[in-house]
This record gives C-alpha cells, structure tokens and sequence, in this order.
C-alpha cells in the first residue's frame, strides 16, 4: 500500500497523544480484565502465557515476563487457576518444576472479547504502508523497552532508598 498523506506534527503532539492513547488503553485493559473476571495484572500473565503458546512458562519465566516479582507470581498463578484460566502441568524435564498451561475455554473467552477490538486495530494498520508498519512496530518495540527500563531504575532506586 501506498502512505497516505498524514498531517504534520510536532513531537510534542506525538506525546500528547501517546499519553492520551496509554491512559486510554489503560482504561480499556481495566475493562477488559473486569469482564475476564481478573484484574490488570492477572491479565497481563494470562496475556503472557498465551504469547508462550506451546513453550509453557515456568512461574519464574512468567514472573519475568510480567516483570512481577517470583513471590507475586505464586498469588497471581493460584488467581488464574482458580477462575479456570491456566493450569500447572509438570515440566517433564525436571518433575521439581511446573509449567503454565492455558485453559482452552479461557482462550476462548479472551478471543472472543478481543477479536472484534483486534479486527478494528487491523483495519487502521491497513491504512498504512509496510514502511510505515515497520516504523510504528520499531517505535513500539524502542518505547516499551524505554519504559521498561525505566520501570526498573525506578524500583532499584526505591530498594536503594532514594
């Protein structure tokens, strides 16, 4: 596809916007996880197991990829699999360990309350070129590692006492 024209703008209209898209992103996370049953968090694992696929995630793995704390992960864990989302199944290399599975009814569920919001994101990538494509998904990518890295300078500072 060819770009479209776009208006011009300035970085601190891309900023104001972006804010304005993560406060409402945020909300619509919120809402998405009140109608799951879960809270923000719960969903961000459940998100993160579903990501893994068939490479089951360990809680230590999860509590990475959620960026939560092992000692968090054992509560967020006994959350989902209560509500019928995920299940442990032994790791089958090392039978001390468990790994996360997705429950296929929940899969379902999260499928069926984000697919309409996932087409409607599909029919406004449409209109954008693959060069365009390649610059959002590089932006994304930068901004989440940014915030993530930020995440973590913040806490290091609050276990530093600063």
């Amino acid at each position: 596809m060819q770009a479209k024209p776009r208006p011009a703008a300035t970085a601190e209209q891309a900023l104001s916007a972006m804010d304005f898209f993560i406060a409402t992103a945020h909300l619509g996370q919120q809402e998405m996880a009140q109608r799951l049953g879960l809270n923000v968090t719960d969903l961000l694992c459940f998100a993160c197991v579903l990501k893994a696929g068939e490479n089951l995630l360990t809680a230590g793995d999860l509590a990475e990829h959620a960026h939560v704390t092992t000692g968090a992960v054992t509560g967020i864990l006994n959350r989902l699999e209560g509500r019928g989302f995920v299940t442990r199944v032994p790791d089958p290399t090392d039978r001390r360990r468990v790994r996360v599975a997705a429950q296929p009814d929940a899969v379902a569920r999260v499928y069926a309350l984000y697919g309409p919001y996932y087409a409607r994101l599909d029919e406004i990538f449409a209109d954008y070129s693959a060069d365009e494509i390649a610059v959002l998904t590089d932006w994304f990518a930068r901004t989440t590692t940014l915030a993530l890295d930020y995440i973590e300078e913040l806490r290091t500072r609050d276990a530093e006492g600063n």
